[in-house]
């Protein structure tokens, strides 16, 4: 498919650099998906733009094994309970927050801008795959990332997750907000705090390899009704594990 970007289209490529994980800002560049011709093998051939996806050496999502244990600092997380925007924007469901919220992680400060949702885990863990995996994607003054992943398997309601597929829609939408609800982010996160790091990208195009990913050991639950829910409007919006090639894959002990 030819595109021609004007000045509209210009400004918005921009917006989805300042924010790659922000996928609705790609409205002037090339469709992608999750199968087919625009699936994960083919994103770095859809657009100079995403040559990262098929040619950089730093991508993620990985199969966290073989991990080095490590003294790592703690994650400060600083989420608050937050009004609920739900955006389809046609690859996950994410919601927006307000300013406010944020991580901070071996000494930089990093502000949440949305988490969202991946049917099933992007990530695995020794070979196994979750039954959904939660994003809370946070960025520094300087542009750079840090994405906190939270697998999540089949077991008790989650609160926050109830919320989202009550009021996500099942077609492609803006961002709405839903009136009188509330959600805090913290519920979908675990009380066992220790984590995998290493240094990764973004996992939908254009794949910029900036993100410094933070993904928990301890599963959260959700019921297999949420779970359902969300993945009959998103059946699988999980790119495949990606090769670690030569980076450390550190692991904390508690």
């Amino acid at each position: 498919m030819s595109i021609r970007l004007g000045r509209r289209g210009l400004v918005s490529l921009a917006a989805a650099f300042a924010c790659p994980f922000c996928t609705g800002a790609f409205a002037a560049a090339p469709e992608w998906g999750y199968e087919g011709a625009t699936g994960p093998e083919h994103w770095g051939e859809l657009s100079p733009d995403f040559h990262a996806c098929g040619m950089g050496t730093q991508q993620s999502p990985i199969d966290l094994n073989g991990a080095i244990p490590a003294r790592l600092g703690p994650v400060s997380i600083g989420y608050r309970q937050v009004p609920l925007r739900v955006w389809n924007n046609g690859h996950y469901i994410q919601v927006n927050v307000p300013p406010g919220n944020g991580v901070r992680l071996a000494g930089v400060s990093y502000k949440l801008l949305q988490f969202h949702f991946h049917h099933p885990s992007e990530h695995a863990l020794n070979g196994k795959h979750f039954a959904m995996e939660a994003h809370f994607v946070n960025q520094a003054e300087n542009g750079s990332f840090c994405a906190v992943g939270a697998f999540i398997e089949p077991g008790r309601s989650n609160p926050v997750l109830e919320a989202v597929v009550k009021a996500m829609p099942s077609q492609p939408s803006q961002d709405q907000p839903v009136a009188g609800v509330t959600v805090d982010p913290m519920h979908l996160l675990p009380r066992n705090r220790a984590y995998y790091h290493y240094m990764g990208s973004v996992t939908t195009p254009p794949c910029p390899e900036t993100v410094s990913w933070v993904v928990f050991r301890t599963p959260i639950e959700a019921s297999a009704e949420q779970i359902k829910r969300y993945g009959s409007v998103f059946p699988m919006d999980a790119r495949p594990i990606q090769p670690r090639n030569r980076r450390l894959l550190l692991v904390s002990g508690g």
